[in-house]
């Protein structure tokens, strides 16, 4: 009798194990399945185990992609025989189906900061992302919609599209995207549930008979207690409504399945036993992992306050009715300040401002005055119908458009100069010609003023005796060329300075050259000062134009005259190679110096301190302006009457090889 309960388990063992369920996963479906430490888990999978006790039938899992199970299960020879997905309650499948296994749901998911999506009507217009072969994709085929549709393999694919702008919304089904918000934070839901559904085991119409087992293997585990014990267990929800329809058909099968399981108790307990193992140590993993990411939430969470409350700018948030829900404080008083105005002058109205964006739902950033500051203030909307108001500081990014512009007028004052000069320089020239022939057409009439003088020693020219009156007028010749030479030398400085290229013709230059040409073009002004030149042996060689650098000299050299008194001036000429580097040409005097100010001011275009006497402002700015477009640098020191020293600093041209 024992060898035929032996055989008879043997025989129900090998019938078992020749019949098996290959069960189609979706690796990317959780809750429901997915892989921890190398271990299938999920609701379906624990469930398919269960049917396949209680149908004798042993379950395979298959792990493909969900095109790839889409395919086989409308494939009659596929070696998948069942897989779970979702169908609209409203619509059914062309395919075999069990009956629900659990609810859910999809709606619309957009970014942060988008309108919220109430209707169909709300998705007019724009790009919609739809997972090919979903039961969102199966409720659409029968409600054409007014939107632009982009098929993507997975819901996640569809929220990566969104995170870069390629797509407006997702209609993603609401399991899958609560396992992919925490990885996606820019990313929200923006609807209500748009379509129902229900979880079905799903089979080729050929395999319905096996699905008539899984059904009625399902229903007995309903009536059991056991499917709400894996819904509490997966999804924490219970089950109320129960299927009483076949009781006795079902009643009769789970007879049959203690008989079979009686049989084979001893294999089966230490299957059940090594599970059982395995789930406890995965369990203890999933807790201790758990019970990280929660020690780690909260450190980051104190991280993030500590962000806030360190950062400069002012962070609040207010509710809807204008309650203060949190704030780091920085610059709070502000809000409340009667002072804090926009900068055309209007007051703040702070729950207006917060009443528009809550009501439209967008940003809005506004330009602020408080005394002499600038702010800026921006209002966004966040969720649950508040608001996060910044405050910062734009003072100084204020002053720097300022300066900009500044710089922008001075620029355009440079090139109206240039064209103000050209047309200057024309009639300067006419004068300096037609005065000079004035002066030689009176040195040539003098014999006849005197010979007339004779005949009629009354006669008067303008009022005056004939001779003071050709002083007077001799006099009056030379003012006029000394203010239109005068002219032309202003004219010359504009110019100069408003080209908009220096000469990029260069060549190896001698700075001793340059200084020895400079002093004969300045031996009228240097005369009566005492000028000692000091000149280096060997020579400095740079690579420049040598007319511009004598021109940077000559305009150092009249600057000295200026700045010395005549008799008592001393002027110093240098010129020196440091380092086998660099070349120098250093002009030192004795004159009046200057204050720190007008130190650092006096390279600017049009600044000068000898307005009164014809000073333009632009001698410097352009001996700059050469001296840097050969990568070189002016430094100057300077001294409130001690005198001033200004040094050219050249790169050093290399000697030429034979």
């Amino acid at each position: 009798m024992r060898y035929l309960l032996l055989a008879l388990a043997l025989l129900c063992f090998n019938s078992y194990a020749e019949q098996s369920i290959t069960f189609g996963v979706h690796s990317k479906t959780a809750p429901l399945e997915w892989r921890n430490n190398g271990v299938d888990q999920g609701f379906n999978i624990e469930l398919m185990d269960r049917i396949g006790q209680l149908t004798n039938r042993r379950i395979i899992v298959r792990r493909k992609s969900f095109q790839e199970l889409v395919s086989d299960v409308h494939n009659p020879d596929s070696d998948i025989d069942v897989i779970a997905v979702v169908s609209p309650v409203n619509l059914g499948r062309q395919l075999s189906q069990s009956d629900p296994i659990y609810a859910t749901h999809a709606k619309a998911y957009t970014l942060h900061g988008k309108g919220y999506i109430n209707d169909w009507q709300d998705l007019i217009g724009k790009r919609v992302a739809i997972k090919k072969g979903a039961f969102v994709d199966v409720y659409l085929s029968g409600y054409p919609q007014e939107f632009e549709r982009v098929d993507v393999d997975l819901y996640e694919t569809g929220f990566q599209l969104m995170t870069q702008g390629k797509v407006d919304v997702v209609l993603a089904e609401s399991f899958v995207a609560r396992r992919l918000l925490p990885l996606y934070p820019a990313i929200r839901s923006g609807s209500d549930a748009l379509i129902y559904g229900a979880f079905n085991f799903v089979a080729n119409n050929q395999r319905s008979a096996l699905m008539t087992e899984i059904n009625d293997a399902l229903r007995q585990l309903k009536l059991s207690g056991e499917y709400d014990a894996l819904v509490n267990k997966w999804f924490g929800t219970g089950r109320e409504k129960v299927d009483l329809t076949s009781t006795q058909k079902r009643t009769f099968a789970l007879a049959i399945v203690v008989s079979i399981i009686s049989a084979i108790g001893m294999i089966f307990t230490g299957f059940v036993s090594i599970s059982l193992r395995k789930q406890k140590r995965a369990l203890k993993t999933e807790l201790a992992q758990r019970l990280d990411i929660q020690r780690q939430l909260v450190s980051l969470s104190k991280q993030f306050q500590s962000v806030l409350d360190g950062i400069p700018n002012g962070v609040t948030i207010y509710s809807h009715d204008m309650q203060k829900l949190w704030s780091n404080d920085n610059n709070i008083e502000l809000l409340s300040s009667a002072e804090f105005h926009h900068e055309d002058g209007r007051p703040l109205e702070l729950q207006a401002l917060v009443t528009q964006v809550l009501a439209k739902q967008s940003s809005q950033i506004e330009e602020m005055a408080y005394l002499q500051q600038f702010w800026q203030l921006q209002v966004h909307p966040i969720a649950d119908n508040q608001v996060v108001i910044l405050l910062e500081d734009t003072t100084e990014a204020h002053q720097l458009r300022q300066a900009n512009d500044e710089a922008s007028r001075l620029a355009s004052l440079g090139e109206l100069s240039a064209g103000i000069a050209h047309e200057i320089n024309n009639p300067t020239g006419l004068i300096v010609h037609s005065i000079s022939q004035l002066q030689q057409a009176m040195a040539d009439c003098q014999p006849a003023f005197d010979s007339y003088q004779k005949q009629n020693p009354f006669w008067l020219i303008t009022g005056l005796p004939p001779e003071q009156a050709l002083a007077e007028a001799s006099h009056s010749c030379n003012t006029i060329e000394e203010g239109a030479q005068r002219i032309s030398r202003i004219v010359s400085d504009l110019k100069r300075y408003a080209l908009p290229t220096l000469s990029s013709e260069q060549e190896r230059v001698s700075l001793n050259e340059v200084v020895n040409v400079s002093l004969r073009l300045t031996a009228n002004q240097i005369k009566t000062f005492q000028v000692s030149i000091q000149l280096s042996q060997p020579a400095a060689w740079v690579y420049g134009d040598a007319q511009q650098l004598q021109q940077v000299v000559i305009n150092l050299i009249q600057n000295a005259c200026h700045a010395c008194e005549s008799g008592k001036g001393h002027i110093v000429i240098e010129t020196r190679i440091i380092a086998d580097e660099q070349a120098i040409i250093s002009i030192t005097d004795n004159g009046c110096g200057m204050n720190r100010s007008t130190l650092a001011r006096v390279t600017e275009p049009f600044f000068t301190t000898r307005r009164s006497v014809g000073g333009s402002g632009l001698g410097l700015s352009v001996c700059s302006r050469i001296v840097k477009a050969y990568n070189g640098e002016l430094q100057m020191t300077s001294k409130l009457k001690q005198g001033t020293c200004i040094k050219v600093r050249l790169p050093l041209a290399k000697e030429e090889s034979n």
